[in-house]
């Protein structure tokens, strides 16, 4: 018998949003969580027992991330000036979310390389899940993810940086 759905929200909910988040900001994410779940909660009746429910989720959020993305597209937004950034995010089990420097480091990767790095990083897919989930195969989803790390290792933060806001 299959667990609780509540249970599944539980276990697997801050992961998913580290993915929306990684995937979309921290403006777009919460939504993007939300509607991951309500999407999960319609299916999680004919979801087979035996389902990679952690790669089911993500598939989903990658699925509403690309929505996200399509509907930001078609919605320009005229402005007299460039609004400040929102808040540092949401606080509770997302704790981990707090460094806005990487995250500015990771939204600035092209897509393809973010979603690989939030889907194997972040989520903990291996690369043949992260292939099934963005389309591709294994290896060309693991040369995005280290091209994805290696420009984050030349974006982010340099030691000396990170040593002096400790």
């Amino acid at each position: 018998m299959k667990e609780p759905f509540e249970r599944v929200v539980s276990e697997h909910g801050p992961t998913v949003l580290r993915v929306c988040r990684a995937a979309l900001g921290a403006v777009d994410a919460d939504d993007a969580w939300s509607e991951t779940f309500l999407a999960a909660l319609r299916a999680w009746p004919e979801l087979p027992e035996d389902a990679n429910v952690r790669a089911w989720l993500i598939t989903i959020a990658h699925r509403k991330a690309i929505d996200v993305h399509r509907g930001t597209a078609r919605r320009p937004v005229p402005v007299d000036t460039v609004p400040e950034p929102r808040g540092a995010g949401p606080q509770g089990p997302e704790e981990a979310l707090a460094d806005d420097a990487l995250w500015r480091s990771l939204a600035a990767l092209p897509p393809k390389q973010r979603q690989c790095v939030a889907y194997h990083h972040v989520a903990g897919l291996p690369y043949a899940e992260v292939a099934a989930v963005i389309g591709g195969t294994e290896a060309a989803a693991r040369r995005a993810a280290a091209d994805g790390i290696a420009a984050l290792r030349r974006t982010y933060l340099t030691r000396e940086d990170v040593i002096s806001h400790v």
